[in-house]
This record gives C-alpha cells, structure tokens and sequence, in this order.
C-alpha cells in the first residue's frame, strides 16, 4: 500500500506541475529577469504548489494506515496549508512584509500547539526542558526556517535537492536509530519534491515559488521538531544536514546587517548564487547534493550513533561551510 501512495505522489506532483506551467503561462505568471536574477530567461513560477497538494492530499492517507499520529497529521496540514496560501498570495500579487511575517508566525504557534511545544533538548548528556522560552525559540527557529528556504531558493534544483537529500538522510537516520514511525512524512515529501523536480532541474522550465519554498522551510521545520519528542538528539541530526541552508542563509543576513545594507531588500549575494554565477547552476546543485551526501550525511551518522557529541559535530559540519561562504564572500554586495 505505501509503495502504491509513493507512486501516485510522484505523479500527482509531476503531472500537476505540468499544469501549473500551462496555467502560469495562459495568466502570464512569468519571473522576468532582473540585476538580481540568476537565470536569464523568463520562466514560470509557482510550480511548488504540486507539492504542497501532493504531500498534504497523502497525509490522511498516512494516518489512516496509522503510519501518522493525530497531532503530526495536524500540525503538518495546517501549517503547510497557511504558509502555502500565504506564498501563493505572494506570486500572485505582492503582500506586505509584516502580514507575511504575522501568517508565517501564526504558522509556527499552530504546529508548537499541536506538538506540545518543544521537546525535552540533549546536551552533552543534559537534558533541558525548555519551558515556555522554549516555545518562543521554537517560534522564531520555525519561522527563520521558512524564510531561509525561500532566501535559498534561487538557482534551478537547488531547494529541491536539498530537501529530497536531508529527507532521505534522516530516513536513514529513523530506520538505524530505530524510529521507523518517523520515516513515511519525509518519505512522502521526497517523491512529492522529486515530481516537481522533473521540471525544475536545470535548466529549470517552472520555478516552485514562495508557495513552495516557504512551505517546504516550515514542513522541513517541523518535522525536525516532531522528532525530537521520538528521541530528543534527532533534532541536532536534522540541523547537521541542512547546513548548507542554514549556514549560507545565516551567514549571510549577518555580514550584511554588519555592512549597514537593507536586510528586506532583495538581492544576490548569497554564497550559492555566487558560485552559481561562477560555475552554472547545475554544478552548484549537484554540488550541494554531494556536500549532503558525502560530508554531512555521515557527520550526521556519527552524531546519533553517540561516535561523535553534539557540539563536536555542528563544529565539524558548519567550519567548513561557514569558511565557504567567507571564501566566496557571501553577504557582500
């Protein structure tokens, strides 16, 4: 039976996406091309909403093949929802910052409710609880996450990639640790991104759109957060792969608050577009899909096999990434 809900999310995704182009195109849905751009052609957007649809329509499947609990099912179906509808508002006619931020947080309450804030974290062998400080930080991580995924959206593949490879590694992760219960939600959202991807890998023909990439920051989010009540430590997992955005995104934002520039005006100097600029945006995608793989996948590994504590490992994972963007001088106008 999951085999057969895999299958239909994969073509839901990819045929819907395919709409989605043709709809883009009739309604002139275009991202034309600017100083800031990283692709030079005008190309449609809004292509991510294939899989909100795909993943949320699976969700009620998951629960009643009781492969999802209540609270998951809630808090994933709710948040993504709002987010989405925010994000599709967006492509469609431009919303002021503040309402997006408000939606965004009132996101991130919704799934903190359902999941009862946040865990119990582990320390290097301490365990804290969090309290209602816990819940703030949890609002502010879920919120900055959503944000930094639609920042790290902006060469072909690249969101895509990157949430298909953390969520596969952390399936790897739930099935060694044990929490096979874990495994289906990011399991469905691979195959309802890889739909997608069909159509997004360079050179891409639709681009996913706030829709999309906010959508998939705060499922990715929470997801992270619902884990940690399994086994408190598989949070510091989720973190470990997915710092190629968060370092990127984080590194960024603070050189240029440093420089004095305008944090809420677009702009192009993220270390990935960058790169991208300098060696295309294939190489870049498939690079971070190896950095995932190859580097930060089994950091991961060694994390939650107790080979390597917390602390040891964000260092070893973010040093080098970090050390990256100082190289291609990310932040810098």
């Amino acid at each position: 039976m999951i085999f057969t809900l895999l299958v239909l999310v994969f073509a839901v995704s990819c045929g819907l996406t395919g709409f989605l182009r043709r709809y883009a195109l009739s309604r002139s849905l275009m991202d034309i091309p600017n100083e800031r751009s990283a692709h030079s052609v005008p190309t449609p957007r809004g292509g991510g909403v294939s899989i909100v649809i795909a993943f949320l329509l699976a969700l009620p499947v998951l629960a009643l093949l009781d492969l999802l609990s209540l609270p998951a099912l809630m808090a994933l179906s709710g948040a993504g929802m709002l987010t989405a509808v925010i994000g599709f508002a967006d492509d469609h006619g431009h919303i002021a910052a503040r309402w997006r931020l408000l939606g965004h947080f009132i996101a991130a309450v919704w799934v903190l409710f359902w999941f009862g804030g946040i865990a119990p974290i582990e320390l290097l062998g301490v365990s804290l609880t969090p309290g209602w400080f816990g819940g703030v930080v949890g609002a502010i991580y879920l919120v900055w996450l959503l944000n930094l995924y639609n920042f790290m959206d902006g060469i072909d593949g690249l969101a895509s990639v990157e949430a298909i490879s953390v969520c596969l590694g952390m399936c790897l992760i739930y099935w060694m640790g044990g929490v096979i219960e874990l495994i289906w939600a990011p399991l469905i959202l691979v195959w309802a991104v890889v739909g997608f991807l069909c159509w997004n890998f360079p050179l891409a023909r639709i681009f996913m759109g706030d829709a999309g990439s906010g959508f998939l920051g705060i499922i990715l989010g929470a997801m992270a957060l619902q884990s940690a009540w399994s086994k408190p430590e598989l949070i510091w997992n989720w973190l470990i792969l997915l710092g190629v955005f968060i370092v990127d995104a984080t590194w960024t934002l603070i050189r240029r608050l440093i420089g004095g520039d305008k944090v809420y005006q677009a702009h192009s100097s993220h270390a990935y577009q960058k790169a991208a600029r300098r060696w295309g945006h294939k190489k870049v995608t498939v690079s971070v899909v190896a950095i995932n793989v190859v580097f930060l996948l089994p950091v991961s590994i060694l994390v939650s096999q107790d080979y390597l504590n917390v602390v040891a490992g964000i260092c070893m994972a973010y040093l080098p990434l970090i050390f990256v963007a100082y190289l291609l001088k990310a932040g810098r106008t």
